[in-house]
């Protein structure tokens, strides 16, 4: 597959649409982003998603804009206003699931109305023949938040009638519409009043309409709307008859027993949920996008963008939860005439590639993201780093058993239901054949459950062809090994049964006694749950509760591994110079836990463990004094405190460094008390969503307080002069970070307002309002100053001294992607290359040479700025520069290449250079 140069984004911006940025805000900033240098604006969902909506995946109907965004002529104008500022556009797009609940999801509200006769049963993932036989032919829909009973007799569930469609329903807190079928209507229209007696009986004989009853209903519901709307006093009646239901909760419960739905408290779900979920969701439900007419339907609006040029690309949202992904790319493509940009979000293993045979461009990123961090944590501290995490909180469980133990958490809480159907399903397969009939559903459940909590990767990739890649191959025979000896009470052949469906085996020979359709459905089945296990017991579990060093415990990361080696760091991206040289390259994203520059920050760390480690010790005896707990056994625990300190070495607002401001420090306080609270249920120790315990959390929250507490100084007198030198530091690692993100190979993505400091804290902190006033002032003062090169070290030395309002970095994002518009086919598809570093500290600096045709770029990176702060003379380390006259991108200075350049020269303005040969 070949994607045409002409749609290859060479630059994106990523935005954020909601209800406070909408498409008139986009259409004011696009010649800002025009002018910083971009190609691309790479939009969230805009589509119709849930009112309130402030990520866009909750999308309600594919067919519509979402309203809160701005009508139809406003988008429009934005898609002029972009081009007038000669940039494209990317769309985020989900494909897996929809927005579900509330009252605004059409094809969620007939399947609801008619449960499995809908035209749109088989749309969403849904079990309508479970082994909870109340739930038979019905739709679990767990909305309350309470009881189903407590609720009822509450008033909180109320029949109501809608003038406007001629339709009744239930409403739960008014807000979620549950569709009375109108089979049932007969129950609440019988009156003494004519009118609705005579509908009462048309309605009652809709069964004598199959298969046009859903047609017949419709008609008759318009009938009823234009009775009701003429005739007072059947419009009385009908609201007589609905208050009786009303008054009446066992009445209204008998109505409510006859439906197609079930509706039942949140909790409920974990245990009984027959619809596939988005993760642990209740309000997003799985799609089936395999179905032609569920694919037709959700890219009715996107497919017809791409072919008259309003996108130039898709960026797919969590591709996992597809039953087939490679199936669905391939559909994608064939959908539209016109080539476009597609990238996929896919989390990676540090062993799994990308399939090579999918037809996308790469990933949006999250791979890139950890390898550059990884590049700024010094390895050789990892010794000292673990040391200090284990004595401060005497933790010691291995990361590896943590991940498994939370997974297993998962699969036996809130995604038991799921686990419990796949047992179900692997009980129906084994029956099929004499050899494994007398395999219980209990014991293949427990099998199942400790195969997939031994999984190294989110997902295997078997279809319906039943061929298995040797990777799946390999990884499936990694998770088997471990599940044996998770629970060696189960017998083997069970496993050897499991295995062997997973892998297809049991069916690649015919006549084998199985279903093939039936093993390879179940094996697909299986891998759409391992996926959201993976994700919720990693990212959303174990990254909460293993905080060794929290910068390593990002979405795609892996907390166990302390930085990376130089070769490790020329590999990967030599690999994607080859195999996917246009993937997305991102260091923030609307789901990443930590800012780009927090981590930054954090990074430094490793530069200072063993001061790291004393200030930890001191702040925690201040703290702990001040409160009395000089044994330290009072909550929070020791873990949660260790989180504490670094969330505020990583996000200490800048303003903040030098002065204290109460309003700034109390908004920063809001932050970190979201911060907080998210981590502690996410871990789910002491707190959790469902049942948070207010006592731990209050200690917890007070405990911050007491930090921020200018009254009683004594800790951030303490912690400022160390926050002061880790921040000052920490500009350097981001400068390094942005320069390798637009320079090395694939298509740089800059998250909103990231062109200056992003200090962010996890979700929603990294979606707060981004001031582009500040920005377009700052970059409309620089333009001038940045256009001769001979002049940009001393301006860019003049920014670094004064580095706090961001211009800085601004600078650089601005000068390089100018550079990538000058030089777009090296950029694009030039190769890579790592430049030697020789001399005694060639470990504190990274070498990498671009080039395609005639035209060549080196880069060159100083990393560990701590270890560079103590001892900053550079020795005898040199870079060996390829022949040829090279000029510096950044500061203007030109070298002489073809020998042995002294980087303590090199490094001089900034800690990187970008030598153009010229």
């Amino acid at each position: 597959m070949t994607t045409p140069a002409s749609v290859m984004p060479r630059a994106t911006y990523r935005l954020q649409f909601h209800a406070g940025f909408g498409f008139k805000d986009a259409t004011a900033i696009a010649p800002y982003l025009g002018r910083l240098g971009v190609s691309h604006v790479y939009a969230s969902p805009y589509l119709k998603a849930r009112p309130g909506s402030t990520h866009g995946y909750d999308i309600t109907d594919h067919q519509a804009l979402n309203p809160e965004l701005g009508t139809e002529e406003d988008f429009s104008a934005m898609v002029a206003a972009l081009r007038q500022a000669g940039l494209g556009q990317i769309l985020d797009f989900v494909p897996n699931h929809m927005g579900v609940g509330g009252s605004d999801n059409p094809l969620w509200l007939d399947v609801l109305e008619w449960g499995p006769e809908s035209e749109h049963a088989g749309w969403f993932d849904i079990d309508w023949d479970p082994d909870r036989r109340y739930l038979l032919n019905k739709l679990l829909v767990p909305f309350l938040g309470d009881q189903y009973g407590v609720e009822l007799k509450a008033g909180n569930l109320a029949l109501k009638y809608d003038e406007d469609e001629g339709t009744l329903a239930v409403w739960a807190y008014d807000t979620h519409k549950l569709p009375i079928c109108p089979l049932f209507y007969d129950r609440i229209l019988a009156h003494e009043n004519a009118g609705l007696d005579r509908l009462s009986d048309l309605f009652s004989d809709l069964p004598m309409w199959r298969p046009q009853v859903a047609e017949r209903a419709r008609a008759l519901k318009a009938e009823l709307a234009a009775l009701l709307n003429d005739d007072a006093e059947a419009r009385a009646a009908l609201d007589a008859q609905i208050a009786s239901f009303n008054g009446d909760w066992k009445a209204l419960d008998a109505l409510i027993q006859e439906q197609f739905w079930r509706v039942a408290y949140y909790g409920v779900a974990g245990d009984d949920i027959n619809y596939r979920r988005f993760f642990n969701i209740n309000d997003l439900a799985g799609l089936r996008m395999e179905l032609p007419a569920v694919f037709r339907h959700a890219h009715a609006r996107i497919i017809p963008w791409v072919e008259d040029g309003t996108l130039d690309g898709i960026r797919l949202d969590h591709v996992d939860g597809l039953l087939d992904p490679k199936r669905y790319f391939d559909d994608l493509r064939a959908a539209s005439t016109r080539p476009f940009y597609l990238v996929i979000e896919k989390i990676l293993a540090a062993h799994e590639q990308l399939r090579e045979d999918w037809p996308v461009e790469g990933t949006t990123g999250y791979d890139f993201t950890n390898l550059v961090l990884g590049a700024m944590i010094n390895p050789a501290a990892e010794e000292s780093f673990t040391e200090t995490y284990k004595s401060f909180t005497g933790l010691v469980t291995p990361f590896a058993e943590i991940v498994r133990e939370c997974k297993i958490r998962i699969m036996e809480n809130e995604m038991a239901s799921e686990l419990n159907v796949l047992g179900r399903d692997a009980g129906r397969v084994a029956r099929q054949n004499p050899m494994t009939a007398d395999f219980t559903r209990n014991i293949l459940q427990r099998a199942i459950k400790q195969i997939v909590a031994s999984f190294p990767v989110y997902r295997t990739y078997i279809d319906m062809d039943g061929a298995q890649e040797d990777a799946d191959r390999r990884d499936l025979d990694w998770a088997m090994a471990q599940a044996r000896r998770g629970d060696s009470n189960i017998d083997p052949s069970v496993f050897d049964f499991l295995h062997g469906a997973l892998s297809g085996q049991v069916v690649a020979a015919p006549k084998s006694g199985f279903s093939r359709t039936a093993v390879l459905r179940f094996a697909m089945k299986l891998q759409q749950y391992s996926g959201p296990v993976m994700a919720k017991g990693l990212e959303d579990t174990t990254f909460y509760r293993y905080n060794r060093h929290v910068a390593l415990n990002e979405v795609g990361g892996e907390p166990e591994r302390f930085g990376i080696s130089a070769n490790a760091f020329h590999k990967a991206n030599a690999q994607r110079a080859k195999n996917w040289p246009h993937a997305m390259l991102g260091t923030s994203t609307h789901d990443t836990k930590r800012g780009e520059d927090t981590r930054a920050r954090l990074a430094v760390l490793s530069d200072l463990p063993e001061e790291w480690s004393r200030q930890v010790t001191i702040w925690s005896r201040l703290l702990r004094a001040r409160r009395g707990d000089i044994g330290g056994n009072a909550p929070p625990d020791r873990n949660d405190e260790y989180l504490l300190y670094q969330l505020l070495v990583g996000s200490w607002p800048v303003e903040l460094l030098e002065q204290t401001d109460e309003a700034a420090l109390q908004v920063y306080a809001e932050r970190l008390k979201g911060a907080l609270e998210k981590s502690m249920r996410e871990a789910k120790l002491h707190s959790t969503w469902t049942a948070p315990d207010t006592a731990y959390e209050d200690a917890m929250q007070a405990f911050a307080r007491d930090a921020l507490d200018t009254n009683r100084g004594g800790f951030l007198a303490s912690f400022l002069p160390f926050a002061q030198r880790v921040a000052r530091l920490g500009v350097q690692n981001s400068l390094i970070q942005t320069v390798m993100k637009l320079t090395l190979p694939g298509m740089p993505d800059i998250y909103q307002g990231c062109e200056m400091w992003d200090l962010s804290l996890v979700d929603p902190d990294n979606r707060r309002p981004v001031d582009y006033t500040v920005r377009q002032v700052a970059l409309a003062d620089l333009e001038p100053r940045l256009e001769h090169v001979e002049g940009r070290g001393s301006l860019l030395g003049e920014l670094l001294q004064d580095w706090h309002d961001g211009r800085i970095k601004l600078a650089v994002t601005a000068l390089l992607l100018d550079l990538r518009r000058e030089q777009t086919s090296l950029f694009a598809t030039g190769s890579y290359e790592p430049v030697s570093i020789e001399g005694g500290k060639s470990d504190q600096a990274l070498g990498y040479m671009r080039g395609a045709d005639d035209q060549r770029l080196v880069v060159l990176v100083a990393r560990y700025p701590g270890l560079r702060e103590t001892d900053p003379d550079w020795g005898d380390t040199v870079a060996m520069l390829p022949d040829g006259r090279w000029t510096d991108w950044l500061s203007g200075r030109v070298v002489e290449g073809g020998q042995a350049v002294k980087l303590g020269e090199l490094f001089d303005v900034l800690p990187a250079v970008v030598l153009r040969s010229s």
